[in-house]
């Protein structure tokens, strides 16, 4: 295997770390705006084994802030468009593409389906976020979830901490709330922002799959949060304390 194109990264890891990359299993679910980029940033590492999961499709409206999204393949596959472009950075990657919408069972499916080193949950939405958690705390599994990009300018402001740490984000709130019902208080990292949003920029939605509203979004910040995502699992699976 040429490893010629990860000559900066083996400057700065080493030989060691290099290979423990190469033979970590990463899955990420979701791959829009925040999830893209953090899927990118993991490959770029040197991971040598991803899933990847979405079942959207690329829309005009993702071109300001997703990182597959172009003129050129709108209507096509989210997972696919990223997959092949993850393939041409590393053509060694052993890469599996899931293109749907997972369904609680699928999810149990999913992650019974193999060994993950480390799981990153980059979905958007509320009822499949909270069940990939609680399924991955109960196999123990290692998880970094992000939580909304949003509304938000300031990429100074973006932190990590345990779910249990997270404050003035919506979506963390309402995840909260939800896992406390079962029990859940903390026990994973999470990627968040509690920049004040202005409300005014959210808007109800019909008859979009998973979605019941949309944001306002500006481009830089759903990678900045992506590639937080990517150092929360690069760093751990290389031992380092996040």
């Amino acid at each position: 295997m040429d490893r010629t194109w990860l000559e900066r990264a083996e400057l700065l890891l080493g030989a060691d770390k290099l290979d423990k990359l190469a033979n970590s299993h990463v899955l990420i679910v979701g791959l829009g705006g925040v999830g893209g980029f953090a899927t990118e940033c993991i490959a770029r590492a040197g991971v040598g084994k991803m899933t990847i999961v979405d079942g959207d499709t690329i829309d005009e409206s993702n071109r300001n802030r997703q990182l597959v999204a172009l003129k050129s393949n709108t209507g096509k596959q989210k997972a696919d468009e990223l997959g092949a472009r993850l393939m041409d950075i590393n053509p060694d990657l052993n890469l599996r593409v899931v293109n749907q919408y997972l369904t609680d069972p699928e999810i149990q499916e999913l992650l019974d389906s193999d060994q993950f080193d480390y799981v990153m949950d980059c979905i958007d939405t509320l009822t499949p976020k909270v069940y990939l958690i609680t399924n991955c705390l109960s196999r123990k599994l290692p998880l970094v979830s992000a939580m909304g990009a949003g509304g938000r300018m300031d990429p100074s402001k973006i932190m990590v901490a345990d779910i249990s740490k997270s404050y003035n984000c919506k979506l963390a709130r309402m995840l909260r709330k939800r896992l406390h019902k079962q029990g859940i208080r903390k026990g994973f990292k999470v990627v968040f922002s509690p920049e004040d949003i202005d409300t005014s920029r959210v808007f109800e939605v019909e008859g979009q799959t998973n979605k019941k509203s949309v944001i306002g979004t500006i481009s830089y910040m759903p990678p900045m949060v992506g590639g937080m995502v990517a150092s929360v699992v690069i760093r751990a699976l290389l031992g380092e304390k996040v």
